[in-house]
């Protein structure tokens, strides 16, 4: 197996991509082909490992050299047309050409989607592609779709979401029947906007038909509580639930370590509660479950975070990995384009 990184998209690439490739390939089966400017790359790897070339650090790790890079401000469809020689362009075309089995990038949202809509297409019978990050719950987690990819939705957008983030939790997670929530302002059937009235009743009347687990309305407090595998939601309102559940967890342990280090006695009092409050932070992380899945499209594609870190590139790689050995894309396929 082969992953494609781009090297050149992120806040802080290519130094953290450098670092997490590095500390996952001692972990992961697969081969890493680092997208970018070879001789940027190079000089990172002398600066941080004290080696003149990547090939000397190790052989689970090549460079394919670009000359270009999308960045943050382009626009989408007028980057992936005209910068060819980008590390996300080439990383599309290398997987569209087979020469890799999941393309991964930290780059410009907007232009990661347009890339993987326009050069690898939409897998038959799916009308749009959609967003899906895994967050924390309790005592489990659960898969957001969609976050981002698309703000105005019709009720058999939302349908299909559901139908391939169960396909994805089936085959990966191995949840034979993920529990399906629409999420609303209110648990009621009649409460909501047009666009979540209209595909509660096709949840309800054809959900079964569609193989779709579907258990009704929640509310943002329910997603949390364990009893849900899947949030489905249009994009804008999915996006705005992931920033704001993003920055909930980031106030909750700032709020947390403040409380401890407010003085001499607090912070022994937090002594014996250490290992309690490890787990909770390590739950509460969002780094740990890796980048946000692009399905729909024909090849296997992860959306790190922007402001990914070391850290997070290493679980995305995790991530991307097991999400190619599930062979989910080909699930998808088959249950789409047998209809």
């Amino acid at each position: 197996m082969k992953i494609l990184l781009d090297a050149m998209g992120g806040d802080y690439a290519p130094d953290a991509v450098i670092k997490g490739a590095v500390r996952a390939s001692k972990e992961i089966e697969a081969e890493i082909i680092l997208i970018g400017n070879e001789e940027m790359i190079n000089h990172k790897v002398k600066e941080f490992y004290g080696k003149d070339t990547l090939s000397e650090l190790t052989n689970k790790i090549t460079i394919k050299h670009t000359t270009e890079q999308v960045e943050m401000e382009d626009i989408p469809t007028h980057a992936i047309k005209t910068k060819k020689d980008s590390s996300m362009v080439v990383g599309f075309n290398m997987l569209k050409q087979n020469e890799g089995d999941v393309f991964i990038s930290a780059g410009n949202s907007g232009a990661l989607l347009t890339g993987a809509t326009l050069l690898l297409g939409r897998i038959k019978g799916i009308d749009r592609p959609a967003i899906a990050p895994i967050l924390p719950a309790y005592k489990r987690r659960f898969l957001l779709m969609d976050a981002g990819a698309n703000t105005n939705c019709k009720p058999m957008n939302l349908v299909q979401f559901a139908q391939m983030a169960t396909i994805y939790l089936k085959n990966t997670l191995g949840i034979e029947k993920p529990k399906v929530g629409l999420l609303n302002i209110g648990t009621e059937e009649t409460k909501g906007n047009d666009l979540v009235k209209e595909t509660y009743l096709l949840l309800k009347e054809q959900g079964e038909k569609y193989g779709i687990n579907f258990i009704g309305n929640i509310e943002g407090r329910d997603a949390f509580s364990g009893e849900v595998d899947i949030v489905l939601t249009d994009g804008f309102t999915g996006n705005v639930f992931l920033k704001t559940t993003e920055g909930v967890g980031k106030m909750v342990k700032a709020n947390l370590l403040d409380g401890f280090k407010k003085n001499i006695l607090t912070l022994l009092s937090a002594l014996p509660a250490l290992p309690v409050i490890k787990q909770f932070a390590k739950t509460m992380d969002y780094k740990i479950y890796g980048g946000a899945l692009f399905l729909g499209v024909k090849k296997p594609v992860v959306k790190a975070h922007g402001s990914s870190d070391a850290s997070l590139f290493y679980y995305t790689l995790k991530q991307a990995e097991a999400f190619v050995k599930s062979g989910a894309v080909e699930k998808m396929k088959e249950e789409f384009e047998k209809k």
